[in-house]
């Protein structure tokens, strides 16, 4: 029985347990070998009982591929063998990568932007080209979100090589299943791996980043996995995961190169889709949002409250109480001073105070707009009453994560003028630090397209 503190080849301190099922067991251990101890991963499988051939051969497998591998994304082979401790256990010692995978990431309640996705990807990428160009090529077969590590150094690490498959070894033989349901494509599943399936694999990882839906429950049609309502993300980058996750595998992109070249160069990829969801967020026809854009700043205008004769009728009584309400407390206020009245001074100052703020409100909220704007160094969002600009705030551009539609649900103390706890529409800013929203009221249409031009905007300009 395997414990921590326990010694392997006199050389291997097992520490703690990183996974574990009934064959399979995964440690962190100290290298005790060398000047300085350092921490490695410790796979052992053991022989017997429900582990049968394939299992093993698989395990040799991912053994000997590791140690003709290297590339700093891939944890190093370090050494190979078997003990006897009662279970003949066969082991595996491999390079550890500090760090958190994406998976414990998402389950933390993380959330990608696109920004970042597409850096995950493009790292990704980079590896299965180096894994592709091999001879003979090795296929990882297993792509998922807790076989990527995000390292302490920010860089992505792809582990678990337990599936890999080498394509000199699998012909004209029997094969073993292997794979995640929701992220392997059916070719896969009957033996016929090929670069794009690794490239399919890639795919459902970043759907489910983006969605924080793992691929397998969302909905499927025509064996497409359907994604594209739970996301806010450029057309260009919608249709290039679309394209690298086609069921059919004459139709995916067919490599990681070519994969990697159509991620960079931005075109909108033809997909079997195509005509049904890549149609860009245009602006809708009722909508007063004005929008101005140059290579160096993107400005946008919201528009006043809409005020039909109704409304300005029901404007002109509320303006004329306020107004009496205010000459009342100004007046009593003035004859409290001149009378030398502290009582009544002490009850008409407050008052007024009250009035004002209220009174400050209620023209903000009728008779205000916001502007937004944004250019390569900060962006900034500004409430305007006439020609003043009454509060702004801001952030900086580089600290942007991610641009979309949100919900919110005021109360009807926090907005004069919607009713309690009705949900509005808004367009939110999430930085590192902090979310900034604007356009409360506006339509969900409204919301997304003005999402879509802003991340436009900041990848074409930045």
């Amino acid at each position: 029985m395997l414990q921590a503190e326990q010694i392997l080849q006199n050389r291997y301190k097992l520490e703690r347990q990183l996974g574990n099922n009934a064959a399979r067991q995964t440690w962190l251990a100290t290298d005790l070998s060398g000047s300085e101890n350092s921490y490695v991963v410790v796979k052992l499988l053991a022989f017997g009982g429900n582990v049968q051939w394939d299992d093993l051969k698989l395990f040799e497998r991912e053994a000997q591929i590791l140690k003709h591998l290297d590339h700093p994304r891939i944890p190093k082979y370090i050494d190979y063998f078997s003990i006897d401790d009662r279970v003949l256990w066969f082991v595996l010692v491999e390079e550890y990568i500090p760090g958190h995978s994406l998976k414990d990431l998402l389950l933390q309640g993380k959330r990608f932007s696109e920004k970042q996705v597409r850096e995950i990807a493009s790292e990704v990428l980079n590896i299965l080209i180096y894994l592709h160009q091999l001879n003979p090529t090795v296929l990882h077969r297993d792509i998922k979100p807790s076989n990527l590590i995000l390292g302490e150094d920010k860089l992505i690490y792809l582990v678990d090589f337990g599936a890999v498959q080498d394509k000199a070894a699998k012909e004209g033989v029997t094969f073993t299943v292997v794979g995640t349901y929701g992220y392997a494509p059916m070719e896969q599943f009957g033996g016929k791996a090929v670069a794009a399936s690794d490239l399919y694999g890639l795919g459902a990882t970043i759907i489910h980043l983006l969605t924080g839906i793992p691929p397998a429950d969302l909905p499927v049609r025509d064996l497409k996995i359907q994604f594209h309502n739970q996301v806010n993300i450029s057309q260009n980058f919608l249709a290039w995961i679309e394209k690298i996750t086609e069921p059919s595998v004459e139709r995916r992109i067919s490599s990681a190169t070519e994969a990697l070249e159509a991620l960079e160069s931005n075109h909108i990829l033809k997909t079997s889709s195509s005509q049904e969801i890549f149609k860009p967020f245009q602006k809708p026809s009722y909508s007063l949002v004005k929008i101005k854009k140059s290579p160096n700043e993107l400005n946008i205008v919201l528009p006043r409250k809409h005020l039909d004769g109704v409304k300005i009728i029901a404007l002109a009584v509320k303006y004329l109480i306020f107004g009496t309400l205010g000459i009342t407390f100004l007046s009593t206020l003035t004859f409290g001073i001149f009378g030398l009245s502290i009582v009544t001074i002490g009850i008409s100052l407050p008052l007024l105070l009250i009035w004002l703020g209220i009174i400050d409100l209620v023209i903000i909220s009728d008779l205000g707009n916001q502007k937004i704007f944004v250019n390569k160094e900060k962006f900034g969002i500004e409430l305007w009453v006439f020609n003043f600009c009454r509060s702004r705030k801001t952030g900086r551009v580089r600290e942007i994560r991610d641009v979309f539609q949100s919900i919110v649900r005021l109360a009807k103390e926090d907005n004069m003028q919607l009713e309690s706890n009705q949900e509005k529409e808004m367009v939110t800013i999430q930085t590192e630090a902090k979310r900034f929203s604007f356009g409360i009221g506006l339509s969900a249409h409204e919301c997304m397209w003005i999402a879509q031009e802003i991340k436009d905007w900041l990848r074409q300009n930045l």
